[in-house]
């Protein structure tokens, strides 16, 4: 419950805006709900014009948008969002996504292999479990499909459920922490007793005093959220598609590390080998360099952070620095 300097915080060479969104997760609050990725956009796109024009003098710095996890779905839509705005005041430079969630067609299919002992740690799943998944495969791709198709609910739902049942459940029931193939789960549901610590050190009086937080209570998840979201069919859709418009203005740089299991590395880097943009066929064939695992070519960029799981600052925190702070120096794109 006591907090300790860390030297490898990413506020060690920017400001750091955290945000609690959609709005009523965290210390947000509002008396209307959000239950889509799109909805929390527009929030987003109002917020950051307001802050911006409050404190005018960070508005000229250069600005990045960062994520991890769902935020897959969450930085595509909110930098479109933002870039669609020829008249603003938000410095938008580039973008980073941590295993993400954002192209699951393509990334369902690496769930097995993940899990099987093909994503470099060893295998968490026997034989069986690794073949059932494999049959699964073909009828949770088929209604992925189906809602890329129609982006509607009554596709995208089923689509959810199917495959989360078929692709993610195995897994779950072995234990073992989905955020980090090498450890078994602890603490609460979110399988970290850290994030517990967080949960009760945020909702300290005298914390929430300090931060002018102006709720009663503070929960690390909102699981009514979460249920909103999946029952309006956010989870499967394909919001890869913002991307390529994306990098025709400021670079992507899409990372994982690679114990994570729920947004694989492979997936991750399959998703990006196989966006459909105008440096398509350079990227592709950009080789992985083993220096930190890095394939790089025009906007587009992806990296492998060895031994960190879902969250890379907590298991890396000096490696997640070190790559923050060269992207947002510019080494992997043209300034």
């Amino acid at each position: 419950g006591k907090v300790k300097f860390n030297p490898s915080s990413w506020n060690a060479n920017a400001s750091v805006i955290f945000l609690d969104q959609p709005v009523n997760v965290g210390y947000s609050y509002s008396s209307n709900t959000v239950s889509n990725t799109v909805a929390a956009g527009k929030d987003i796109y109002a917020l950051l014009t307001l802050f911006f024009k409050q404190f005018p003098e960070y508005a000229k710095q250069d600005f990045h948008i960062s994520g991890e996890s769902y935020a897959g779905h969450y930085i595509p839509v909110f930098a479109s969002e933002i870039l669609s705005h020829k008249k603003r005041n938000i410095n938008l430079q580039s973008v980073l996504i941590g295993n993400g969630l954002t192209d699951g067609l393509t990334q369902y299919e690496y769930y097995r292999p993940m899990a099987c002992g093909d994503g470099g740690w060893p295998a968490v799943l026997d034989e069986q479990q690794c073949q059932a998944m494999d049959n699964s495969l073909p009828r949770c791709q088929q209604l992925i499909q189906s809602c890329y198709n129609s982006e509607s609910v009554w596709s995208c739902v089923p689509a959810s459920i199917y495959c989360n049942n078929a692709m993610i459940g195995p897994y779950q029931r072995t234990g073992m922490n989905p955020y980090d193939i090498r450890a078994k789960c602890s603490g609460s549901d979110l399988c970290y007793d850290e994030l517990e610590w967080i949960q009760k050190y945020l909702n300290r009086a005298d914390v929430m005093k300090a931060l002018g937080a102006e709720v009663s209570d503070y929960a690390s998840c909102n699981m009514d959220i979460n249920r909103n979201f999946l029952f309006q069919g956010d989870w499967m859709q394909p919001f890869h598609r913002l991307v390529p418009g994306i990098l025709e203005e400021i670079p992507v740089l899409i990372y994982a590390g690679d114990a994570d299991f729920i947004c694989n590395w492979l997936g991750n880097l399959a998703w990006t080998n196989e966006l459909e943009w105008p440096g398509h066929k350079d990227y592709k064939k950009a080789p992985l360099e083993e220096i930190g695992s890095i394939k790089s070519s025009g906007n587009l960029t992806f990296m492998r952070l060895h031994a960190a799981g879902h969250m890379v600052p907590y298991n890396q925190p000096e490696a997640s620095l070190d790559m923050l702070n060269r992207w947002i120096g510019g080494e992997w794109f043209e300034k």
